[in-house]
C-alpha cells in the first residue's frame, strides 16, 4: 500500500484536488439564485438543502440534496475507474477516501465562498455510499426513523454521523472489507466532523430551543441537511 500511494501519478493529485472543488460547488445557493433568492439571506443562513427548503420548498430542497450527495459519489467512483489496474486493494481504498474526504471538505470549507459551508451530511453520505454500501442504507435508515419520531433534522443528522462507524462495523460483519481500519477511522473522522459543525445546533437542543422542521419554513431554524 505505501509503495502504491507513493507512486502516484499526477493525475490522482489532479483528481484529489478536483474532488475539492467539486464539492466546493454550492448547490443550494446556485439553485436559489436561478430563483432570484439568496439563501443566505433567508432563514438560517444555511446554504443547503434544508434552508433551500424554506426558500423554494421540498421538491428544490430534494434536488439539492441529490446534487450534493452526487459531489461525494462521484470522487469514490472516479478512482476505481482510473486505478483499475492495480493490485494493491488497500492503497485503492485508502485514496479513494481521500478523494471523497476532500469533497466533504470542499463542501464544508468551499473555496468559492470564503470557506463557509454547508454541514456536508448529504455529501457525505455519498462518499459513504461509494465506500461501503450497507454502511449508508443503515445511516438512511437510521435518519428516516429519527426524523418521523422528531421532526428535527439536526437530531437525525447527529444521529446518522454516530451511526456512520457502526455500519462501517456492520459491513464488516457482513462480509470481510479491504481495508476495514482505514475505512473505520474515516467514519470516526467524519462522525466528529458533523458533531462539530453541528454544534450550534447541539446548544440549541440542550437549551430545548431547536424547532422542528415545520410547514412554517420561516419559523424553523434547523439548517442541518446540507
Amino acid at each position: 500500500m505505501t509503495e502504491f500511494l507513493q507512486n502516484l501519478p499526477a493525475s490522482a493529485y489532479l483528481l484529489l484536488a478536483g474532488s475539492y472543488l467539486l464539492g466546493s460547488i454550492p448547490f443550494g445557493l446556485l439553485i436559489g439564485k436561478a430563483h432570484g433568492v439568496d439563501i443566505r439571506e433567508q432563514g438560517s443562513g444555511n446554504i443547503g438543502a434544508t434552508n433551500l427548503g424554506r426558500a423554494l420548498g421540498k421538491r428544490w430542497a430534494f434536488a439539492a440534496f441529490l446534487l450534493d450527495f452526487a459531489k461525494g459519489i462521484l470522487p469514490t467512483l472516479a478512482i476505481p475507474c482510473i486505478f483499475h489496474d492495480t493490485q494493491d486493494a488497500d492503497g485503492l481504498v485508502v485514496i479513494t477516501i481521500f478523494a471523497g474526504t476532500a469533497s466533504i471538505l470542499g463542501h464544508t470549507f468551499p473555496l468559492y465562498l470564503r470557506f463557509r459551508g454547508g454541514k456536508g451530511v448529504a455529501t457525505t453520505l455519498g462518499v459513504i455510499t461509494g465506500v461501503a454500501p450497507p454502511a449508508t442504507l443503515l445511516a438512511g435508515i437510521v435518519w428516516g426513523g429519527v426524523y418521523l419520531m422528531t421532526r428535527t433534522v439536526s437530531i437525525s443528522s447527529l444521529a446518522t454521523g454516530a451511526t456512520l462507524p457502526l455500519g462501517i462495523w456492520a459491513t464488516e460483519l457482513l462480509y470481510e472489507q479491504t481495508n476495514f481500519n482505514a475505512r473505520l477511522v474515516f467514519s470516526i473522522a467524519i462522525a466528529a466532523l458533523i458533531f462539530l459543525r453541528h454544534r450550534t445546533n447541539i446548544v440549541r437542543l440542550l437549551k430545548g430551543e431547536e424547532l422542528s422542521f415545520k410547514k412554517d419554513t420561516e419559523a424553523a431554524r434547523d439548517d442541518s441537511l446540507s
